[in-house]
């Protein structure tokens, strides 16, 4: 795939251990950009004529991933759901330039500030999350795996092995085999759920406020089949968590009656507790900079898991032997 840009001519060599953009007339700038610990690499480019553009570097290992994201940029813009523009790029080559939409997400614009000034975001998140469930299914089963009972319980057996072991909190013989018992029934009910479209990381740090009051969905190349709360579940509890009767108003609106708050409160049980093991992972890797999330994230698990069938009678164990965790000095 190559797209043409309005700046002139793109060559980009994805080879080099630090990649660059050459651009006729050359770009003012290229800074580097802090991601994740995928090997993809980010750069602004600041083009001759002042304007910038985000540089996406895709190594050979996660060169897939290219060509994803160009097929859910046209699935969702074709959805009216506010993504990037692609502006150029060659996905054989590994690279791509995408519309700069701000140098701050909402997880980083929100951070601190008070509810009253995250709300309307937040009612704009659920209708896009709303859009993307009513996508169509045809083709997102061969686009991504199903988000399906096996990889659900795969993701909670990484924070198993990755934080719940090795902090000790699982070190209580009986109340380890409650919760094993207890997440294994967890996952197969979740996966059991009809699945509708879901973008997979519909969190604060993939969305990005734009001047006018609405919201554009960010890192969307594992859009998938999956559990029809599961993007609500990450919406309401990642980085900015909403205040108790903040969260039952967009409830009131995403979960309906009853029985939905229960299958809420089941997939926003997964989703958290997978996020544990997703930051424990990331500081292994050397990005630490989501440990101060562990302790809240875990509350939070525990929280919604006491809401479950499944979880109602071990929540209290858990929270007796975990609570010095989300305790801890340094937690928010």
């Amino acid at each position: 795939m190559t797209q043409p840009i309005a700046s002139g001519p793109v060559a980009f060599e994805a080879k080099e251990p630090r990649p660059w953009l050459t651009l006729e007339p050359p770009p003012r700038e290229i800074q580097p950009l802090t991601g994740d610990v995928s090997p993809r690499r980010y750069f602004r480019v600041v083009l001759a004529d002042g304007a910038t553009a985000i540089l996406a570097n895709y190594p050979e290992e996660v060169r897939p991933a290219c060509e994803r994201f160009l097929r859910t940029t046209r699935i969702l813009d074709g959805a009216g759901v506010r993504v990037p523009r692609v502006l150029a790029g060659d996905c054989e080559e590994g690279w791509m330039l995408v519309e700069d939409l701000g140098r701050r997400t909402l997880g980083e614009w929100g951070w601190g500030r008070p509810w009253s000034e995250l709300d309307g975001y937040f009612g704009h998140a659920l209708e896009i999350a709303e859009l993307i469930a009513r996508l169509p299914v045809d083709g997102l089963a061969e686009l991504n795996p199903l988000l399906g009972a096996e990889l659900l319980a795969r993701e909670l057996a990484q924070t198993w092995d990755l934080y719940l072991e090795p902090q000790g909190l699982v070190s209580d013989p009986g109340l380890a085999a409650d919760l094993r018992a207890g997440l294994a029934i967890l996952c197969a009910t979740l996966g059991g759920e009809t699945p509708v479209p879901c973008h997979r990381d519909f969190m604060v740090r993939n969305l990005m406020p734009l001047p006018d009051g609405t919201l554009a969905a960010l890192d969307h190349q594992d859009l998938r089949l999956g559990p029809p709360l599961y993007d609500v579940a990450s919406l309401l509890n990642d980085t900015l968590f909403p205040p108790s009767e903040a969260e039952e108003a967009l409830l009131a609106r995403a979960a309906g009656g009853p029985g939905g708050r229960v299958r809420y409160h089941r997939a926003a049980a997964q989703r958290t507790l997978k996020a544990v093991g997703t930051y424990a992972k990331f500081a292994r890797l050397g990005a630490d900079r989501h440990l101060p999330l562990i302790g809240p994230t875990l509350a939070h698990f525990v929280k919604h898991f006491a809401r479950v069938p499944e979880g109602s009678g071990l929540a209290a164990r858990l929270r007796k032997a975990w609570s010095p965790v989300w305790n801890a000095p340094g937690n928010p």
